[in-house]
């Protein structure tokens, strides 16, 4: 796949997706229902998924999607579109910014190429292999994003976004340590998190209880500015349903906390993950 003609397009989708979402956002009027995990999910969520559903069925009808409201397949195909049409939704339908719609191409079981678009808060990021990660704000000119050089946990920023995943996959113990092992911790929910850390604000950012399309387009955009993605158990990739996130300095010490907490008695075992974005 030609990826400046991916980018092209993920830019086309995004820009038709965030009027859609922040339209319906600041209207203030949606239609919420709770989800059989007890996440929400609103009118908004489906329309978007829809929209961004319909550009792959014109532009690229032979390609798998798996999104969250949707669905799909996770089973190989050459290449897949993962999809979350309204990540945060939590936030959204309480119209705090923090939330967005998140695309991510995976080509033969590898991410290439991702997006993350938050109209709300007037920023979007991508990444395509190779080519380096960028962030526009408010539609201005792109920069080019590149992760800390903090190297000594004492000094790191850590950020995570969700205690109740914490708490429900019994690794309450590992979130403590990672607050008293670094320089300061925040919640940011969501994506974020993440994103900061392509940026170089945070050093450090993990959480449980994800699924793929939590995860799948911020996995180039953290690697392609410079940062290490895997799960709390070392996993590379988007599949595992849990992120460990870092600059990559930082990336074996911010492990061996999870491995020694983890390994505690009361820290339990991991569980199927599920949303809490």
């Amino acid at each position: 796949m030609d990826t400046s003609a991916t980018i092209a397009f993920l830019h086309t989708v995004a820009d038709a997706v965030d009027a859609l979402t922040l339209e319906r956002y600041e209207r203030r009027r949606l239609t919420v229902d709770t989800k059989p995990d007890n996440s929400p999910v609103s009118d908004a969520d489906r329309a978007a998924e829809r929209l961004i559903r319909e550009y792959l069925e014109r532009d690229f009808p032979g390609d798998a999607v798996y999104g969250e409201e949707e669905g799909g397949s996770l089973e190989h195909a050459p290449r897949r579109w993962i999809i979350d049409p309204i990540d945060g939704t939590r936030n959204y339908v309480r119209h705090n910014p923090v939330w967005a719609t998140l695309i991510g191409v995976e080509e033969n079981g590898q991410m290439v190429a991702g997006m993350a678009s938050a109209p709300a808060l007037g920023r979007r990021w991508w990444a395509s292999r190779g080519n380096g990660a960028w962030l526009s704000e408010n539609g201005g000119e792109p920069q080019r994003l590149r992760v800390s050089d903090i190297d000594r946990m004492d000094r790191a920023a850590f950020g995570f976004s969700s205690l109740s995943s914490w708490d429900e996959t019994g690794r309450m113990d590992t979130l403590i340590a990672f607050a008293r092992a670094t320089w300061g911790t925040r919640a940011y929910g969501a994506f974020w998190p993440y994103m900061l850390l392509a940026e170089g604000a945070f050093d450090i950012a993990a959480q449980p209880g994800l699924d793929v399309y939590d995860m799948a387009a911020l996995v180039p955009i953290v690697e392609e500015a410079g940062g290490t993605f895997t799960s709390l158990e070392g996993k590379p990739g988007p599949w595992w349903g849990s992120a460990l996130v870092t600059n990559g300095k930082l990336h074996t010490a911010a492990q061996a906390i999870i491995n020694e907490t983890h390994m505690q008695p009361g820290s339990g075992e991991e569980t199927r993950p599920d949303n809490r974005n």
